[in-house]
C-alpha cells in the first residue's frame, strides 16, 4: 500500500472531522445565542412591566422627559449659532475621516500579515501591537444572495 495516499486520506478525513465539529461548535453557539437572546428579551419585558406598574418611578420619568425636552431645545438653539455649528461639522468631518483611516488599517494590515505571516507589528513608538480581527455572522438578505 501506499503510505502517502492513506496519510493524504487520513489528513483529509481528519479535516473533514474538524471541519464538521466547528460547523456543529457553530450551530450550537448560534442556538445558545438565540437562547440567550430570547431569554434576555423577556426578562427585559419583565422588568419593563414593573417600572411601568411603579406610581413614582413613572411620575419621576415623566418629569425627566419634560426636563430632556427642556435640555434638547436648549441645545438646539446653541447649535444654531455660527461658531458652534463649525465646530459640529468639524467633529463630523473628524469622525468621517477616523472610519476612512482605520478602514485603509484594517485592509493594510489583513495584507501585512497574509505577506508576513506574523500576527504583531511594532508601531512608531516601539510598542509591539497584536493584529486581532473579529469575525461575526449576519444574517443573509434575500435580495443580495
Amino acid at each position: 500500500m501506499n503510505t502517502d495516499t492513506n496519510s493524504s486520506q487520513t489528513t483529509s478525513l481528519d479535516g473533514s472531522t474538524v471541519l464538521l465539529n466547528i460547523e456543529n461548535l457553530i450551530k450550537s453557539h448560534m442556538s445558545a445565542l438565540d437562547r440567550l437572546k430570547n431569554v434576555s428579551r423577556e426578562q427585559h419585558e419583565m422588568l419593563e412591566d414593573i417600572l411601568a406598574n411603579d406610581t413614582v418611578f413613572v411620575k419621576h420619568s415623566e418629569t425627566a422627559k419634560e426636563a430632556a425636552k427642556i435640555k434638547q431645545s436648549t441645545k438646539a438653539q446653541i447649535m444654531k449659532r455660527p461658531e458652534v455649528f463649525g465646530i459640529s461639522e468639524k467633529i463630523k468631518s473628524l469622525r468621517e475621516e477616523k472610519k476612512t483611516l482605520e478602514n485603509a488599517l484594517s485592509d493594510y494590515l489583513k495584507e501585512y500579515q497574509r505577506l508576513s505571516g506574523q500576527n504583531t507589528i511594532e508601531d512608531e513608538k516601539g510598542e509591539v501591537c497584536e493584529i486581532v480581527f473579529t469575525a461575526k455572522l449576519s444574517k443573509k438578505s434575500r435580495y443580495n444572495p
